[in-house]
């Protein structure tokens, strides 16, 4: 990595976070965890029983690569939709909190806000159940997220579209967002959705997983050979400038429409919970981007951050001094390196 990213320079880009702006544009979640611990089954069904200790709401979703900007010092716009219900104003609250605005947020009574509850026990997932509707957002919220991108793109250095499927992120308003930030001249990063890989056309970079990749392209991603022929398949269908697939314990790689491609190994030592690794990915990407750094030293840096993250239990984030530490570790401090 050291090849493609100099210490001195991937310090100089952490620092240049807290300078940078980033839109996000998606599906908002709250994260809701109970955790407890697992003594015995069930003697009604092979179920584990889990004695519950504790619960805690953190943003998920769009919510959570926001989150993830928030805490590596960046500055963070948010626009989605929430339901008139106790879990919109908490996320609000939650927002709120963290000073990040809320201006962006748009309530639709008819529908629930999004929440992912997940039981753990010891570290580990037991089960997830999600209340929410996927339907597609009303006309009108569609056109208020159009109204406040075009409101507040010229302030912002870079646009995030983060898209769980939950009805926020169609066709129409990808292509609106794109054309917005064509004409100011702003990049676009995607977190996509299998399901909607041909909305994505022309934004400046997608992450998707091995697996959404493999899904998207048509080829099973099993060795060197089928990865490189995914991510040609997957430049050539989109017209984007770079893909950036992350693929678990081999790394990622990224494919750019220059015809460069860069493998990049992976950084993390003990995987515990992959939940919003991707989210943490797309969020440093776009705030790498948005603080001056190529397509090739953005994965890097990102690369690090989602190291990180999944040696965390529940939806994580990562600070700049853990990020600064790990690129320290991963680089070499010594000048010049």
């Amino acid at each position: 990595m050291r090849s493609i990213l100099k210490y001195n320079r991937g310090i100089e880009i952490l620092g240049n976070f807290k300078k940078g702006t980033v839109l996000v544009i998606g599906d908002l979640v709250m994260d809701h965890f109970i955790w407890g611990k697992v003594r015995r089954i069930s003697p009604e069904a092979p179920v584990p029983v889990v004695e519950v200790n504790s619960e805690s709401l953190m943003l998920g979703g769009a919510a959570n690569v926001v989150n993830n900007i928030h805490s590596l010092g960046g500055r963070v716009l948010v626009c989605g939709v929430i339901g008139k219900d106790d879990a919109g104003k908490k996320l609000v609250h939650e927002l709120k909190q963290k000073g990040i605005p809320s201006d962006g947020v748009i309530v639709e009574g008819d529908r629930p806000t999004s929440v992912k509850t997940r039981i753990i026990a010891h570290s580990q997932q037991v089960v997830r159940f999600d209340r929410e509707k996927r339907d597609k957002i009303h006309l009108d919220a569609m056109k208020a997220i159009i109204d406040h991108t075009k409101k507040k793109v010229g302030s912002v250095d870079a646009i995030v579209i983060s898209d769980y499927a939950k009805g926020v992120i169609s066709e129409e308003l990808v292509e609106e967002v794109i054309n917005i930030a064509r004409k100011n001249n702003k990049p676009v990063a995607v977190d996509p959705k299998v399901s909607h890989f041909d909305f994505y056309k022309n934004v400046s970079i997608i992450t998707p997983n091995n697996d959404e990749a493999s899904q998207a392209s048509g080829i099973d991603i099993e060795d060197d050979a089928s990865l490189l022929r995914a991510g040609e398949v997957l430049l050539n269908k989109l017209g984007s400038d770079a893909i950036l697939i992350t693929r678990g314990e081999h790394g990622m790689s990224l494919f750019e429409n220059n015809g460069e491609i860069t493998h990049i190994p992976t950084v993390a030592k003990e995987v515990y919970d992959v939940s919003g690794a991707g989210d943490t990915v797309i969020g440093t990407v776009a705030l790498a981007i948005a603080s001056g750094a190529s397509f090739k030293e953005a994965a890097v840096i990102s690369n690090f951050a989602a190291g990180i993250v999944v040696g965390k239990v529940g939806t994580a984030t990562v600070t700049p001094e853990e990020l600064k530490k790990a690129v320290e570790n991963g680089l070499g401090a010594k000048k010049g390196r």
